[in-house]
């Protein structure tokens, strides 16, 4: 059957000095507990998240299905596994794990599934630094004098020989469901002087029992270690966002500062993609081949075809920007913006709720917000569309070829025929047909020399010669 992964998740993380649950806490685009079940599922492990504190709002954050028995006193490990036993099977393998340990790898955890054999109990152990052997407070593995494992002290209780022990104990554990269920939980004891259940008491029986293993990390331990604070958090999440821009460029992307560049762990990317300085890609944007991105870019949840270029300092969001277009700079594209192929929207254009189809151009300084834009179409620089009346938006239609002069105003509902001119400066509150020109402003009356007249007496009002 399938091994186990139980997952401790009820603490409150009072270090962390927040509302949000420790284990929600976000890195690179999801929950530290999000990390920890992806090692889980990578090692082919089943998850049973052990919650606690905001039990229903930890609950929310995982997968349909999931096992999530609650642990209504934290009164240690042991004492979270007790309360997970309804929800463990009686044979097999069972990993307990931290929900605060976002570094794991799946691979990692195979390998100790893979020294596990048929021990009672198996744990991960990692070398502190000689160094730092006598600080750390790391518990220890300690061996007897044949190297046989036998129990873990923790760094408080241990002795100053104990302390120069370099073999710290992980936290992550392989067990023998049907020993630890059957046998070891139902002997636990509390542990004075807060009455705490230690799952350190069940590495100790399996000594006794001659069933107790160490598979020693031979990776970075880094991997290992616990987020507690929120510079424990940033330095994590420094860790991760350097692993993900490593593999990703290592299939293909290239990356002008890896340093500044932020990429969520469920963006996609192409090869030959080129992502400039100080980017962010977040929340699942899809980049596909040879598209570019330029500095200081942030996308969340868009879509971008092959070949499209994103000048620097455009902000998207849901958008869907087709093939071979342009994109910015200082553009923004708001949700439901969909670019066809070689749409080019330009410098501070903002754009909501928009369809520009194939080779329509927006390129200065405009608002398209709930509108539909034809193939081809031109919109001038200073075009808005009036969508809002105060009380609900409203949609305008452009059609194919057509062209909107510099600074119109399109007082939605309305629809621009195909092929149809809007003369700049322009205010249409009238649909336009097909090839029609629309002119929508006050006739221009010149007054002859009256602005040097104008100008005189100005003039001599403030006492100046004109």
């Amino acid at each position: 059957m399938m091994p186990t992964a139980l997952i401790l998740a009820a603490g409150r993380g009072t270090r962390m000095r927040s509302a949000l649950p420790k284990v929600l806490h976000p890195i690179c685009g999801q929950g530290m507990l999000g990390w920890v079940l992806d090692a889980a599922r990578g090692a082919g492990l089943s998850p049973v998240v052990v919650v606690g504190h905001e039990a229903e709002r930890v609950r929310a954050s995982l997968p349909p299905g999931t096992p999530s028995p609650l642990q209504a006193e934290t009164l240690g490990t042991g004492h979270a596994v007790l309360c997970a036993a309804e929800a463990l099977p009686r044979e097999g393998v069972i990993v307990v794990l931290a929900g605060d340990t976002p570094l794991l790898r799946a691979e990692t955890l195979r390998r100790l599934l893979s020294g596990h054999g048929d021990a009672a109990c198996t744990v991960l152990t990692g070398l502190i630094p000689e160094a730092d052997a006598v600080s750390s407070a790391y518990g220890r593995l300690v061996r007897d004098v044949d190297g046989v494992a036998q129990r873990i002290v923790e760094a408080a209780e241990a002795s100053p020989d104990e302390r120069r022990i370099r073999e710290f104990n992980s936290g992550v554990y392989c067990f023998d469901a049907a020993w630890l269920v059957n046998e070891v939980l139902p002997t636990l004891q509390p542990h004075p002087p807060k009455g705490e259940f230690y799952l350190t008491d069940a590495v100790e029986a399996a000594a006794r029992l001659g069933r107790l293993r160490a598979v020693l990390h031979d990776g970075d331990n880094d991997e290992l270690a616990g987020v507690n604070d929120r510079a424990a958090l940033a330095w994590a999440e420094g860790r991760l966002r350097a692993r993900i821009n490593t593999a990703w460029m290592l299939a293909g992307v290239t990356m002008t500062d890896p340093a500044t560049t932020y990429i969520h762990h469920d963006v996609r990317l192409g090869e030959d993609v080129t992502l400039g300085p100080n980017v962010t890609l977040a929340a699942g944007t899809q980049v596909a081949v040879g598209a570019t991105i330029g500095a200081s870019c942030v996308l969340e949840a868009c879509v971008v075809g092959p070949g499209v270029e994103v000048l620097p300092f455009t902000h998207a969001v849901g958008a869907n920007i087709g093939a071979k277009s342009r994109v910015g700079p200082y553009a923004r594209l708001r949700e439901g913006t969909v670019l066809g192929e070689g749409v080019h929207v330009g410098n501070f254009v903002e754009t909501k709720k928009a369809t520009l189809h194939p080779g329509a151009k927006a390129n200065h300084l405009t608002y398209l917000g709930d509108v539909e834009v034809g193939a081809k179409a031109n919109i001038g620089a200073g075009t808005i569309t009036c969508n809002y009346d105060g009380y609900a938006k409203h949609r305008t239609t452009i059609g194919a070829g057509a062209f909107i002069g510099s600074n119109s105003a399109l007082v939605a509902p309305i629809s621009i025929g195909a092929g149809a001119l809007v003369a700049a400066g322009s205010t249409v509150v009238k649909d336009v047909p097909d090839d029609a020109l629309a002119l929508a402003r006050g006739p221009q009356v010149n007054h002859p020399g009256r602005a040097k007249e104008l100008r005189a007496h100005l003039a001599g009002k403030a006492g100046k010669t004109p």
